[in-house]
Formats: structure tokens, C-alpha cells, sequence
């Protein structure tokens, strides 16, 4: 029972200091007034001090009684807030954050009471205890409020979140003179906040506090779970038998629906990793004496609690290296026509199962010929070599182990330890880290990573017999080369083969000939399958004997020997029993020399810092020969339906399609106005249907689409005016403008309840 209460109390105590950290950041930038946060932290404060004693925490509740006894003057009026009262406070946050990780760690109150800092707490009380301390105001004093008579408070700002450098001196008004003087009428102030941090969740609050080890068992549990359900399915799918049929699908939707329930258990906002971000910006930019405003969009973005966890760290780096290397002194700004306060805006969001995170400043940009005169200098390329890097391969250099552009060493750059780490930490939980920059404009770091660790979507390839689990997340598309374009589709540059693929040369390996076991098979016709992946910004093909299918799988650690081998990532179980490795893309990337030799594949388009990311497009052929494109990460798959394959369930068209029932969605008739259809021509009953798959509200569901043009990568502009019903906008896509579907709508127009449906 003991042990229970002290996990509880450290796991509260530590949620207490990480919302006192955000208000009083939040009351040093303006965008709280103290007045707002005294009351609740002073009780914070209190509770730590009264549950620290009843432990036997005597170091803890130390700290915690210094910091009261502080905030109890300020409420009294003794003590004016100030920001060296923001500093102290936040060096006490600090001290007792230490003192909890050593108590959850050992069970022991911490290594170090820090007489020091409380002795500066007692001073602080004590000073202004003194006839002379009452008449000194110390010089960074806040201004007295005109609703009160206590001078300690400044007045309530609506601004967002700033993160400022020191400011100069301003002398404050007397207390006394402000006592003397009765205050201005003014209008009622709103409520203010009374935040009780400390609250934890109690009966009928409809929480429950449940540790992490109990959902990694369940995560487990669902894993094995999958496993035993891709089995069942493997084993229903070579006989003919209804009843195992139908309880093989019951048990499908019953999995998939546990799964999901225990995946969003483990999700928590992004946010938790957020809060902790203006602190590392607003003491970066002290030390640097820069302005910073720090901006966030995204925040309610989940994700899963073990991944959370791994991108703090890099994220952490990524805006300390914004502020510090980004963006300019206020000369500097002033000088560019820029404001001197420069912005770094961190956004999250969704994109095609994977979580992406962008820091953006607005600073100056990388200065592309110091980074390339310092990585010759420190011996990465020649002179040569670097004059034939790209702006895209030069910004790349900052992710190099040991790489930076300071040239002192100072308390927090200089040493190249800040973005290898990031790409690295990033890259060990299967995500991936780019930078863009625009000279004299700013920087953007996107930071890709998987919704879980656990259950990813994978294409299953073979080569040589064996199977093979690509992460749908480093996937961009797949080529068939047919014999007749084969001299066409790769050549060869400076001895290596490449893909010649839109107007662009993508490094071509061999996965057989990579792995050691021999060169890729050619189909019965001769043609070769291409799995077109990326990492790291650079993608390349990778040549397979056989694309077999996509499926959900459980990813199972590697054993220690296999580690080294950097070509895997993990292993899993397929439904027919056997074990199928997970390929590790960028190892495999770095083994071929791809991502660490620049000039190896000079022949490659030079990709332009672009300002807006590239993504994927299927292009599709509309009516009167007009375009359509659908986002390539929102597709499962691509299907060739026979007609004759159709059947009617109520008003709607489907198709029995892997033991379930596939509703099928014609793009036409949605589109197409109502007289206009009416119009259409009979439809062949020899023809081939175009479905593409996609997942939609849980379940998947078919678009039958005209036919499939091409595939293309590029960074559009979306102009929404041009929007209608099933249409989000329309771009610039291979140089013809092209209508960008909105497929959410198009299936909830003919699928969602209460709509009417059309029959084509």
C-alpha cells in the first residue's frame, strides 16, 4: 500500500510542476497575469510540502516550503512580482523536478537539498520584510493594476505565448504611493483563472489512472491477437466453407475493433510535449538575447504514449537549434526589414498514418556556402564535391554526427551533437527527419513518425523465396518495367544503375543482390517490379522478384546478433506460420551508399528547397477528358474488378472481396450532375473496373474511378475557390490543372445514413 501512495504522489507531483512550468512561462511572455496564477500555485506549493513531510521527503518539502513561503508574500503584497521572482520560481520548479525523478527512481528524497536557492528564497522574503526593502521596488518590477490596490500584478494581456530576452530597466511606482492613492473605477474583470494543477482524478470525474505497463501488456495481448486472426484468415481462405467463413469475418471485426480501442487508450496529445517547449525557447533565447515568440497549431494531434515519449528529446533539440541558429538578433532583423521579435511556429497534424511534426522559424535560413565551406573544412567532402552538392544535399550536412557552423563552442551549440542525435532518435522509432530552407526567410524541420510501433501496415515483397514486410510509411509507389521499356526506364550513370522515373534518376538496387543471395527474378513476361521508397528525403528503387500484398503486421524485435545487421528492423509471423523480416529502409539506404555518398548519383534532378512539402498524387481520368487527383497516402490499394463480380446489396453496389463485403462507390456519379447523368452511356458488361480502396470510417470501401493515368509527386497549391460538392479544390498538377477530390465526402454522399443514393 505504501508503494501505491508514493508512485501516486510522484506521478501527481510531477503533473503539478509541468503545469506550474506552462503558467508561469505563459505569465513571462504576457499571456497570463500573475494575479491569475498565484492562488493555485501557492496551494500547489502547499499540498507538495504537506505530502513530502507525511513521506519523509524532509529535502522535497524543504524546497516546496521556501517556494510557499515566497509566493504567500507575494499574495500578501510583500513581495512584488517580478521576473527575477519568474526566474527564481522556475529554478525552483527545477529543483524539486529533480528531486521527484531521484524519488521515482531510488524511493529516496533526492541527492541535493539546495540550501543555495533556498537561502535566495528567504532573502527575497526577508529583504522586503525591511523598512528599506519596502521603499526599494526592484527594477524589473511589473506595473501596479488599476483594480487593485497591490501593486504586485501587471495587468492582463491577450497576447500570444512570448518568450522574451531581458529588457531594460523600468523603475516601478512605490508601494506606498500606490496604497495612498485609491484606484480608478473600472470596469469588472473576468473571473480569474484559478488553476488547481494538483487536482488528480477523483470518483465520478469518469478518469481512471491506469500504468503504462498494464496497456503495453494489452498492446501485447492485441499483437498476438492479430497474429492468430491473420492465420484464421490465411486458413478460411483455402476452403469452402460458410460457417468458418462467416466466423472468420466476425472474428476479423472483433480484432480489428479491440485493436483500435486499445491503440487509442495509449494515444495522448501532443500537446504534453508541447507545454514543455516555450521553457526551452524562452531560456535559449536569454542566454542567445534574442526576442522569440513561440507559436503552436496541432496540439490535440495523438499519438502513441511510447512514441511521445522518443520525439521529446529530438524535439526538444529542434527548437533550441530554431532559436539559436534561426533566427537573428533584433539588430540583425531590424536591419533585414524584419520585425525584432522573430517567430518559431510548431505545428503537428495527420498525413496518411503517420504523425507529422514541423518547427518553422522565420529567421534567416541556412546559409547554404558556410555550410559548405565548414563541412570541407572539417574534411566530409571536397571542394569539388561540395560545388556539385545541391541546396537540398547542403542542408542535409547539418544532420552529420559532429557537424556545426559555430565556431565557438557556447553553453548550448557548437558541439554537432544536436540534429545527428535528432535524426537518429528519430529514425530508431521508424520515422524520419528533412529540413527546407529559404535564404533570408527560414527553416522548416518535418519530422515524420508512425502512429504505433507495434501494428504497422506493410507491403509484403519476396525476393529469392523468402518474404519481406515494407513499412507502408517509407512506400511512395510501385513501377512494373516490361521488357520492351526496360533500356527506356534504367540506364546507367557513373556505373550504378538508376530509374528513370518522370523526368528524374532514382538510385536502382538490387534487394537480392543487397542481401547476398543473388539478383531479382524477372516475371514470366520479363518485366521487373520496382518498390519506389523514401527516406531522409531521398528516395530510390529497390528491385523485388514479387509485390504479394499489403496486411497489417505485428513487428517482433530482433534478437542481439542480428542487430548489426542494418538491414531489419524487426521480424513477424504471417498467417501461413512463417517469419518474414521487416526491412529497414534507411539501413538499407545507408548500406548502398545512398545517403552517405552526395556526388555518388550526380545524374539525380536537383530537387530546389521547396517551401511546401511534396506528396504523392494518383492521377485519374475524369469526364470530358478532365483530371482528377486523390492523395497517394490515403490509398490501400489498387484494384482490376470484373463486372460480372457485381452484386446489389439494397440500393448500392458491392463486391465480395477478401471474405468480407466491399461497398463500391462510383466517382462519376457523384460528380456528374443529375441530368448529366442521366445521360451516361450504358455500361460495357465486358469491362474492367478501376477500384481504388481506401479505409473510411472503419471499414473499407471501393472507388470505382474512370481509369488511372499516372502517378506524380509534387508540391501543390490547392485553390479551394474552385471547390464543389466531392471536390476540395483544384491545382496545378504535371503542368494541367487538375480537381482534387475529396473522397471523405464522395463515400459519405453515397454510403452515409439519410442520403440519397444514386444508381449509375
Amino acid at each position: 500500500m505504501a508503494d501505491e501512495v508514493l508512485a501516486e504522489f510522484l506521478a501527481e507531483a510531477a503533473e503539478i510542476l509541468d503545469v506550474l512550468e506552462r503558467d508561469l512561462v505563459a505569465v513571462d511572455g504576457g499571456n497570463l497575469d500573475p494575479s491569475d496564477v498565484v492562488p493555485g500555485t501557492f496551494r500547489a506549493f502547499h499540498t507538495l510540502k504537506g505530502t513530502s513531510g507525511f513521506l519523509g521527503f524532509e529535502r522535497l518539502g524543504g524546497v516546496a516550503h521556501a517556494g510557499e513561503d515566497l509566493l504567500d508574500a507575494i499574495r500578501d503584497g510583500r513581495v512584488p512580482w517580478t521576473r527575477t521572482v519568474t526566474d527564481v520560481l522556475l529554478e525552483v520548479l527545477d529543483a524539486l523536478r529533480a528531486i521527484v525523478e531521484v524519488a521515482a527512481r531510488t524511493d529516496k528524497d533526492g541527492e541535493d537539498g539546495y540550501p543555495e536557492l533556498v537561502e535566495r528564497l528567504k532573502g527575497l522574503v526577508s529583504r522586503a520584510a525591511t523598512p528599506e526593502g519596502a521603499r526599494e521596488a526592484p527594477p524589473d518590477a511589473m506595473p501596479a493594476p488599476v483594480e487593485a490596490p497591490r501593486p504586485i500584478f501587471g495587468p492582463q494581456r491577450a497576447a500570444p505565448t512570448l518568450v522574451r530576452a531581458p529588457r531594460p530597466p523600468a523603475p516601478a511606482p512605490h508601494p506606498a504611493a500606490a496604497a495612498a492613492e485609491p484606484p480608478p473605477r473600472a470596469e469588472k474583470p473576468p473571473p480569474a483563472r484559478a488553476p488547481e494543477p494538483h487536482a488528480d482524478a477523483g470518483e465520478g470525474s469518469g478518469t481512471l489512472r491506469v500504468p503504462v505497463s498494464v496497456l503495453d501488456r494489452l498492446m501485447t495481448l492485441v499483437g498476438e491477437l492479430v497474429l492468430a486472426r491473420n492465420q484464421l484468415l490465411c486458413q478460411e481462405a483455402s476452403r469452402e466453407d460458410a460457417r468458418l467463413a462467416a466466423s472468420s469475418l466476425r472474428i476479423d471485426q472483433l480484432t480489428t475493433g479491440l485493436q483500435e480501442a486499445v491503440m487509442k487508450a495509449r494515444m495522448q496529445p501532443i500537446d504534453n510535449v508541447f507545454s514543455r517547449l516555450p521553457r526551452v525557447a524562452r531560456d535559449t533565447a536569454q542566454i542567445c538575447g534574442k526576442q522569440v515568440r513561440l507559436a503552436t497549431a496541432g496540439k490535440e494531434t495523438e499519438l502513441d504514449k511510447t512514441l511521445l515519449e522518443a520525439i521529446k528529446d529530438p524535439l526538444t533539440h529542434v527548437v533550441r537549434n530554431a532559436v539559436d541558429h534561426g533566427i537573428e538578433l533584433p539588430d540583425a532583423r531590424l536591419a533585414a526589414g524584419k520585425a525584432a521579435e522573430g517567430t518559431v511556429t510548431i505545428r503537428a497534424f495527420h498525413d496518411g498514418g503517420l504523425v507529422i511534426v514541423e518547427v518553422e522559424d522565420d529567421g534567416a535560413g541556412v546559409n547554404l556556402e558556410k555550410v559548405r565551406a565548414k563541412a570541407v573544412s572539417l574534411g566530409l567532402v571536397t571542394e569539388e564535391e561540395a560545388a556539385r552538392l545541391s541546396d537540398r544535399e547542403t542542408v542535409e550536412m547539418v544532420f552529420r554526427a559532429g557537424f556545426s557552423t559555430v565556431d565557438a563552442v557556447t553553453q548550448i551549440s557548437g558541439r554537432g551533437v544536436g540534429m545527428d542525435v535528432v535524426r537518429t532518435n528519430v529514425e530508431r522509432i521508424g520515422g524520419s527527419v528533412e529540413m527546407t530552407s529559404a535564404p533570408g526567410r527560414g527553416s522548416t524541420c518535418r519530422i515524420r513518425v508512425p502512429l504505433t510501433l507495434v501494428i504497422v501496415p506493410a507491403l509484403i515483397v519476396a525476393s529469392k523465396g523468402e518474404r519481406y514486410a515494407v513499412p507502408q510509411a517509407s512506400l511512395v509507389e510501385l513501377v512494373r518495367v516490361g521488357s520492351e521499356r526496360e533500356a527506356q526506364m534504367i540506364v546507367d550513370v557513373h556505373g550504378s544503375k538508376v530509374l528513370r522515373l518522370r523526368g528524374a534518376l532514382l538510385p536502382l538496387m538490387d534487394l537480392a543482390g543487397e542481401l547476398g543471395t543473388g539478383s531479382a527474378d524477372r516475371a514470366a513476361d520479363g518485366a521487373l517490379s520496382v518498390v519506389v521508397l523514401a527516406t531522409q528525403g531521398r528516395q530510390f528503387g529497390l528491385l523485388v522478384d514479387e509485390v504479394a500484398d499489403t496486411e497489417e503486421i505485428v513487428v517482433k524485435p530482433l534478437g542481439r546478433q542480428l542487430q548489426a545487421l542494418g538491414a531489419y528492423s524487426g521480424a513477424t509471423v504471417r498467417g501461413d506460420g512463417r517469419v518474414a523480416l521487416v526491412l529497414d529502409v534507411a539501413g538499407i539506404a545507408r548500406r548502398a551508399g545512398i545517403l552517405s555518398d552526395a556526388d555518388r548519383h550526380a545524374g539525380q534532378a536537383d530537387t530546389a528547397v521547396a517551401a511546401e512539402p511534396k506528396r504523392p498524387y494518383l492521377i485519374l481520368r475524369g469526364r470530358d477528358d478532365g483530371r482528377l487527383a486523390i492523395p497517394l497516402d490515403d490509398i490501400a490499394r489498387i484494384e482490376e474488378i470484373g463486372r460480372d463480380r457485381l452484386e446489389r446489396v439494397g440500393d448500392a453496389e458491392a463486391v465480395q472481396y477478401r471474405g468480407a463485403v466491399l461497398p463500391l462507390v462510383r466517382v462519376a456519379s457523384v460528380l456528374v450532375e443529375r441530368r448529366a447523368r442521366e445521360r451516361l452511356p450504358a455500361p460495357d458488361a465486358t469491362e474492367k473496373l478501376q477500384v481504388v480502396v481506401q479505409r473510411w470510417a472503419g471499414r473499407e470501401v471501393g472507388l470505382v474511378v474512370e481509369s488511372i493515368l499516372d502517378v506524380a509527386e509534387e508540391a501543390v497549391s490547392l485553390d479551394s475557390t474552385r471547390a464543389r460538392p466531392g471536390v476540395v479544390g483544384c491545382a496545378v498538377i504535371q503542368g494541367r490543372i487538375t480537381e482534387v477530390l475529396d473522397t471523405a465526402a464522395v463515400m459519405a454522399q453515397q454510403i452515409g445514413p439519410a442520403k440519397e443514393r444514386s444508381r449509375a
